[in-house]
């Protein structure tokens, strides 16, 4: 399987990627609507129901196989891109399954149950995590950062960046630096442990161009004044 983008696109005007399905491969395809050209034999494609979770979590009703040889053409909405990972053997990243946009044929998937605290800040019930071997496509809200994680050291990431963490990690809900520092910023997560974070950069753009672009200086002000206002005030 081959990923291209035809188009980085601006902000306005989103991005495209060609998918290239090889002869035996199988692309498991959870935004079928997005696919506005296709080249490949009729049988080529074959859209099902999803099963009761995946409707849950993705809030669709509908996933499209594609198989090779064929390509395909994905429409991403403004600011979104699709970033592939390999998935071999074990991994013990846990993701967003909302942010899942395709997955190949031999990649399995295992939900596990968040914290109640995890629950109540990411508003969501479970991860999930990849095993077998294959690719999976993330949608991303612009570039995907790595960083490694220490057992004792922490790492502070924005807690609405975050893509994936290691099952093992230790996660906490906080804020860091001086008093003033603290007041003005976005909760983070803490994390600590073994393995490596993956994060997007596209959320704190979108932030900073609504900040400078939309907001009236009196709501900047308040903004900035206001303990926590960065938080309260969007």
């Amino acid at each position: 399987m081959i990923v291209e983008v035809q188009d980085e696109g601006d902000s306005g005007s989103g991005q495209a990627v060609r998918i290239t399905v090889d002869a035996h491969e199988e692309v498991h395809v959870l935004h079928p609507q997005q696919i506005i050209a296709y080249q490949g034999p009729s049988s080529g494609r074959s859209d099902r129901f999803m099963n009761v979770q995946g409707i849950y979590r993705k809030r669709k009703l509908i996933r499209a196989e594609m198989s090779g040889p064929s390509s395909f053409v994905a429409a991403l909405p403004p600011g979104y891109r699709i970033k592939t990972l390999k998935i071999g053997g074990s991994s013990d990243l846990l993701y967003d399954f909302r942010h899942l946009f395709f997955y190949t044929k031999g990649v399995t998937m295992e939900t596990r149950i968040l914290s109640m605290k995890n629950m109540l800040v990411t508003r969501d019930v479970v991860k999930v995590k990849f095993s077998g071997e294959g690719s999976i496509g993330i949608l991303t809200e612009g570039t995907v950062c790595e960083a490694a994680l220490h057992p004792v050291e922490p790492l502070y990431v924005d807690a609405g960046s975050v893509i994936a963490y290691p099952e093992n990690a230790k996660l906490e809900l906080t804020v860091y630096g001086n008093h003033l520092a603290s007041q003005h910023m976005s909760y983070h997560w803490k994390m600590t442990g073994r393995g490596y974070v993956l994060f997007q950069a596209g959320s704190q753009n979108r932030r900073f161009e609504r900040e400078n672009r939309e907001d009236g200086l009196i709501k900047r002000l308040l903004r900035e004044v206001i303990p926590f206002g960065g938080v309260i005030i969007k």
